[in-house]
């Protein structure tokens, strides 16, 4: 272990993330301080392909890799030998994208003779809520991103507990393919998001609630409602109120997701809140959770934008509390596009 682990001391964590579009490297203190944080989107490489290619995507990490950890380093104003620690996102994610990372990772550990830590990328998004404030146990995590919906309950640092996810589309799918439906480009949930918050009318849609006591999701159907909508309206020769059907989308999504969530607090007794992944940063989705939160006096944590979608400095804040529970990662480990979450936080990885 670290010489760097008294309870003052600073502890450095070099943090990579590769698990999709984002090259991402960061310095982060004691899990909680950004010392640096660079990040490198594909987002206009993949636009022209209507969404991530899975390839494209693993190759442009290898292109920046090297460069954007050298950057890292030299904003934070901190040489090899002063880390303590090197983390990857181990999974869940993209297995070539993963590859690039895990690689890179475990090639600086063993150069650097330093510790490396496998992280979970969902991990990551939850404990980003670290960087902007202290996280008080039990809690509770809404995970809202491209590939997840989940809420996550927290008993204490590190522990994590699935009580409901999604049966079919994430809400970040479903919105790119709403948005795709209303002749948007990749990625299409900040648009409809603008959309719906600028249109006066509202598309009347279908909240779908499942069974009264589950805390799951379900957006297959709402999606399939506004293509119907969509359809029956160029079949008619006219042009789709875009507006209108982005607000009544969103609502519907919005409902849920927060009432879901407020009950889900309620029944497990959570002290927090936390809002976090890619669709974190959906305005219409933040401002209706904290409404709400006020009303009921729910305290809520939600991280800025930049903290929202994917990064290095989730990652280094999810693998402090990582070492801190379980030590460092053996060499051996290998990038996991399925990783559970529950049993990583285990140890069982």
């Amino acid at each position: 272990m670290s010489e760097h682990t008294g309870a003052e001391a600073p502890f450095y964590i070099l943090a990579i993330e590769t698990s999709c579009d984002e090259t991402s490297a960061a310095i982060v203190e004691n899990g909680s301080e950004v010392l640096a944080s660079v990040i490198s989107s594909q987002i206009e490489t993949h636009k022209a392909f209507g969404g991530v290619v899975p390839e494209v995507a693993s190759r442009k990490h290898v292109e920046v890799i090297t460069v954007i950890v050298e950057e890292a380093l030299r904003q934070a104003g901190l040489k090899p030998e002063q880390l303590d620690a090197v983390a990857v996102t181990q999974g869940p994610g993209l297995v070539g994208a993963l590859l690039v990372g895990v690689v890179a990772a475990k090639s600086l550990a063993l150069a650097w003779n330093k510790p490396l830590i496998g992280t979970h990328h969902i991990a990551g998004h939850i404990y980003a809520n670290r960087l902007v404030a202290e996280l008080k146990y039990p809690c509770l995590s809404l995970v809202v991103s491209g590939g997840h919906t989940e809420l996550v309950s927290l008993e204490a640092e590190g522990e994590f507990r699935i009580i409901g996810r999604t049966r079919d589309d994430a809400v970040g799918e479903a919105y790119d393919k709403v948005a795709r439906a209303l002749g948007f480009p990749y990625p299409g949930g900040p648009h409809v998001d603008k959309l719906a918050r600028e249109s006066a009318e509202a598309a009347p849609l279908p909240r779908v609630w499942l069974e009264p006591e589950s805390y799951d999701f379900s957006f297959s159907g709402l999606k399939s409602a506004v293509l119907n909508l969509v359809n029956q309206s160029r079949m008619k020769g006219l042009e789709p109120d875009a507006g209108a059907i982005a607000r009544g989308f969103q609502e519907s999504v919005v409902e849920v997701l927060v009432g879901k969530a407020i009950r889900a607090v309620r029944e497990t007794g959570a002290q927090q809140l936390l809002l976090c992944g890619g669709v974190a940063a959906n305005r219409g989705l933040r401002s209706a959770l904290a409404e709400r939160c006020s009303a009921e006096g729910i305290e809520l944590i939600v991280p800025p934008p930049v903290y929202c979608t994917d990064n290095a400095a989730m990652i280094g804040a999810a693998a402090y509390v990582k070492w801190r529970r379980d030590g460092g990662t053996a060499l051996d480990m290998v990038a996991d596009a399925g990783l559970s979450l529950e049993e990583w936080s285990a140890g069982r990885h």
